[in-house]
């Protein structure tokens, strides 16, 4: 008996809208089916557990996708708990009333695991007309004495409803694919899709592709038959041969054929599903080896190189959370870029790098996170619920910093080989979520220049006699090498800061510990520790006399170097090698920093016109050449060569300070050249 009605819905653009609207991708169909397929499995276990339905202990639970090209459908196939045509008239028919919500509100009492039913929501079924133009649904009933029910819709409001075809449990849905769907009929499509969205689903998932053969597949099969037929022997030899010794070798060697036929046909009777249903974050760790999380990290990510450490998610109180977040090891600092966490509902994944879900911080990773709890919206891909969130951001962020403790506390020299690579995820950790500082500032490491990896406490006590609660570091190790170099030689250390994120960890770092008066500067912000002490006084005149030469250099370099408001000092350093440096105070630094940061901002731009980096260039008086350059002030014979050992001297004390610009390099190269001259010149 035949069935026509309307779909219970105010708009006649309903179709369209979820089209338009519900999801952002087209390819969201496939979970949604297949997910509900998932829920419909689920569904009849509860209650087979619960005695409410009876299944043979040994029932195979499994869905099939099939593929037909020439018809152009796919259908998606399992062995769940069926509707009857009462059912489907409530939960298809009459949108938006979730099946799921229904089931779980009829037997709440007598379940506990309520959750691990996927569809929450009703709508996810409408998905399959943003591919299909028309879509069948062929059901029987778990129920005793159920008929089988079949509905169809072409996309309108309007259904058809009959006596269905299926004789077994379950539900078969078939979709004509339209012409919006076309590309999921090609099976690299399909398949990239169920990859995605179904690799980890918890119900068995095989694909099958339905195809006529070619000519060139039936004129294959014709001649293997022919050739089944055929007796192989040499012509000299089937000469020889009687009749009945002919069809007794024919036999025998027909009989070798099908046992080798029947041995292939045994591998190929055991298809291998899909997905893995019993996904690595559902084990318990205990029960996981070091190989265990590699392999699954290299093929759920793609990452040639192993992961440095890992961190396994295994909450049941007060909400579900199970998953793996992986610390990868960085080959560049780009890397820290490519970052990846995947979002998981029941084994469904939802989305990457859901920022409203996954702590800021733990996007630079990559792992997977399962969600159960997890309230979504109908598109199953944004969260509902801020109080959740809070919850599950704080006992991540509170595992990840237990971790990194543990690590630290069982194994430093391995924790310690592992900083390079996880110091920026950390740090910026730190930065966006203070409590994981809280948790981890006694684990924080600086690198120094003398290749040893330091607890910032550790730091600041062992050079507290030469600098108090002052942190010394420098950005790049090579163009600060003669900075470097003057704290080596006064048995001083700097720690290495090279990372982005440094830049604005430094302030972060004085912030946290304003009640120590925390300083952290750049090695060529300061020299008070790299001068000579002289504990006598100096008397009067030898103030005037240095005072003297310093405006004297001062005056020399500004017209060298053409900028009249050069700072220069002479200043008596400890290193006599070291002729000039270039000091930038810590304060202009960190301005000129947010000036490049804001560059096209229009608004700080003309907030910052008039600021001028505040550098000093100090001679040191020990140094030999900057002793010539004394001498030869003042001196109208020796004004050209003072002129340029000026302008060299600056360029030398730029170099280690910043990279010099095209224009400035070509100048020093050329004045260089000139030099090496005039000193030839002299030597001839």
């Amino acid at each position: 008996m035949q069935e026509k009605g309307n779909l219970s819905i105010n708009s006649e653009n309903f179709l369209p809208i979820i089209k338009k609207w519900l999801y952002t991708d087209k390819d969201i169909f496939i979970r949604e089916l297949l997910s509900n397929a998932c829920d419909a499995v689920t569904k009849l276990q509860k209650l087979s557990m619960m005695g409410e339905a009876e299944i043979p202990a040994d029932e195979k639970y499994e869905i099939h996708v099939v593929l037909n090209q020439d018809e152009k459908t796919l259908q998606i196939i399992d062995n769940g708990i069926g509707m009857t045509a009462d059912e489907i008239k409530k939960y298809i028919n009459q949108i938006a009333f979730s099946g799921a919500t229904d089931f779980l509100a009829k037997f709440q009492e007598k379940s506990e695991d309520d959750n691990e039913i996927i569809g929450h929501f009703g709508l996810g079924f409408y998905s399959a007309f943003m591919v299909a133009d028309r879509v069948e649904i062929d059901s029987l009933s778990y129920q005793k004495g159920a008929e089988a029910a079949k509905w169809s819709c072409e996309g309108g409001i309007d259904y058809e409803m009959e006596n269905g075809s299926r004789e077994t449990r379950g539900t078969t849905i078939t979709l004509h694919i339209g012409e919006d769907g076309k590309e999921f009929l090609n099976e690299a499509t399909l398949y990239a899709a169920m990859t995605k969205y179904c690799s980890f689903m918890p119900v068995p998932i095989y694909v099958d592709v339905v195809r006529e053969e070619t000519e060139e597949e039936k004129a294959a099969a014709a001649a293997a038959e022919k050739d089944a037929n055929t007796l192989h022997v040499s012509p000299e030899d089937a000469a020889n041969l009687t009749k009945e010794a002919a069809m007794d070798m024919l036999q025998e060697q027909q009989g070798a054929t099908e046992d080798t036929d029947a041995e292939e046909a045994k591998e190929a009777e055991e298809p291998k599903p899909l997905n893995d249903t019993n996904p690595l974050w559902q084990k318990k760790p205990a029960d996981c080896t070091e190989e265990d999380y590699k392999a699954f990290y290299h093929k759920v990510f793609n990452d040639i190189n192993d992961p440095l450490f890992w961190i396994h998610l295994n909450m049941d109180y007060p909400f579900r959370l199970k998953g793996i977040l992986y610390f990868p090891k960085l080959v560049e600092q780009m890397d820290m870029m490519d970052g990846e966490v995947k979002l998981y509902c029941n084994q469904v994944y939802i989305a990457d790098n859901v920022k409203e879900v996954v702590p800021e911080f733990l996007l630079l990773l990559k792992g997977v996170l399962d969600c159960p709890d997890m309230p979504l919206n109908v598109s199953r891909s944004a969260l509902q619920n801020d109080g959740y969130v809070e919850k599950m951001n704080a006992y991540i962020t509170k595992k990840v910093a237990d971790k990194l403790n543990q690590m630290f506390k069982n194994d430093r020299p391995a924790f310690e080989g592992f900083w390079d690579d996880i110091n920026i995820f950390i740090k910026y950790g730190c930065m966006r979520e203070e409590k994981l500082y809280d948790k981890v500032k006694d684990t924080l490491l600086l690198k120094t220049t003398d290749g040893v990896y330091e607890t910032i406490p550790e730091y600041l006590e062992k050079n507290k006699e030469k600098h108090e609660n002052v942190i010394y570091f420098a950005t790049d190790v090579n163009q600060q090498a003669q900075y470097i170099r003057l704290f080596k030689e006064q048995g001083l250390e700097a720690a290495i800061m090279d990372t982005p994120v440094d830049k604005p960890f430094v302030s972060f770092l004085e912030y946290k510990n304003q009640d120590i008066k925390l300083k952290v500067q750049r090695v060529d912000a300061d020299i008070d520790s790299l001068q000579e002490k002289n504990e006598e006084e100096a008397s009067e005149a030898k103030k005037q006399a240095e005072e003297y030469e310093s405006n004297q250099m001062q005056e020399l370099f500004r017209a060298a170097v053409s900028n009249d408001k050069l700072k220069v000092k002479l200043e008596t350093l400890k290193a006599e090698k070291v002729s000039a440096m270039i000091l930038l105070t810590e304060e202009s630094r960190r301005m000129m920093e947010m000036m490049e940061a804001y560059a096209n901002n229009e608004e700080f731009k003309a907030m910052f016109a008039n600021m001028k980096p505040d550098e000093t260039l100090v001679l040191n008086r020990s140094n030999k050449l900057v002793k010539a350059l004394l001498a030869m002030a003042g001196k109208e014979e020796k004004k050209e060569e003072a002129s340029l050992l000026c302008h060299q001297l600056y360029d030398l004390a730029l170099m280690s300070h910043r990279p010099l610009t095209s224009e400035e390099m070509t100048a020093f190269i050329d004045r260089s050249n000139l030099l090496l001259e005039k000193l030839a010149e002299q030597e001839a």
